[in-house]
């Protein structure tokens, strides 16, 4: 059974191994943390937290180093409540402020995250299920060539380039763009697809108009789908001593992008709180010597994930806060500017 004073010297293990990466002994704690005790008692202490499978010997006669399982008490009742900075806050949100659309927003959120925690940052598009169509535009790009410009409801931007038989003239285009607006504006992207099979244009225009349909649908689609931008790749490889055996497994996986989002998927969505899942508790063993922090952000009533992800000896309190500030300044300029 490990009492108070185990948890506590729990915390100061995670704690010196988190920060020196050297495994921790008892006369290291002893001196550093008044416990008021000896270091024979700090190894009784020790030794309940190993029986318990919470910390363990990388070496014989070694120090010791916290399990995927001390990693969990740790997170769970051992972590400091922790806030970033004045500093830190303002860095943040006036990089963010300066984005010019939504796309690089997000690509300024993750360099944010990235810089400010030093691991692997990732952010999942929002599917956009309650997205609603504002606008098509068509522009003429050239010759038999069209470009369709789909723009939805908060400001998420979608473009097709369309090769037609003919070249459609200015009254063609009139006539496409506000037919095509009148059967889609204001509906929901899942209504897409219904409405433009009912689309009823003059013969002439048929051609035009089923690669017009293919187009549209398509880039519904490619807003319907998740996706994920990701920064700070570098930041694992300067970790790679925290991993044994070669680490292009893991970073193959985060590049490939469906294994982290299905581990996204599998952590609960929530704006309110940040979520850990920490080594074997992942589902895909490929990444089980990488902790995943995550919350979500929420833009058109839609809720995505935010996420990091770093080797199992990671600083969760920094980080935590770091992704719980970054996510709420996300929410807050997405509802306030839903033109971004």
């Amino acid at each position: 059974m490990v009492t108070d004073r185990g948890l506590d010297v729990l915390r100061a293990i995670v704690s010196d191994y988190v920060s020196t990466r050297e495994p921790v002994g008892s006369k290291s704690i002893v001196s550093r943390y008044g416990f008021g005790v000896s270091a024979a008692t700090i190894r009784n202490d020790m030794a309940a937290l190993e029986d318990e499978q919470l910390i363990t010997a990388p070496h014989t006669s070694s120090g010791r180093i916290p399990t995927d399982k001390g990693y969990r008490v740790f997170v769970d009742h051992l972590a400091e409540n922790r806030q970033v900075s004045s500093s830190q806050r303002a860095a943040i949100e006036k990089f963010m402020d300066a984005s010019d659309d939504f796309d690089d927003l997000l690509a300024r959120t993750v360099r944010a995250l990235s810089q400010l925690t030093n691991q692997v940052a990732v952010i999942q598009y929002p599917t956009l299920g309650q997205a609603r169509v504002q606008h098509v535009e068509l522009v003429r790009v050239g010759s038999n060539r069209l470009m369709s410009i789909l723009i939805t409801d908060n400001g998420r931007v979608e473009q097709r380039l369309i090769d037609c038989e003919f070249d459609a003239s200015d009254a063609d285009l009139a006539t496409l763009r506000v037919s095509i607006n009148n059967a889609l504006a204001a509906r929901p992207l899942g209504d897409v697809s219904i409405a433009l099979e009912t689309l009823i244009l003059e013969p002439r225009l048929h051609a035009l108009q089923v690669a017009l349909v293919d187009a549209l649908t398509a880039q519904v689609q490619a807003n319907r789908q998740s996706r994920l931008v990701l920064n700070g790749t570098a930041n694992l490889v300067k970790t790679e001593a925290d991993f044994t055996g070669s680490l292009y497994p893991v970073l193959d996986a985060i590049e490939e992008q469906v294994v982290v989002l299905k581990l996204l998927s599998e952590m609960r969505a929530d704006a309110q709180t940040v979520n850990v899942s920490i080594g074997h508790e992942h589902s895909d063993s490929v990444l089980e010597q990488t902790s995943l922090v995550s919350t979500g952000y929420v833009t058109s009533g839609e809720l995505a994930h935010i996420g990091l992800i770093g080797p199992t000896r990671m600083d969760y309190s920094g980080n935590i806060a770091a992704i719980r500030a970054v996510s709420r300044y996300l929410t807050q300029l997405l509802n306030t500017h839903p033109g971004r």
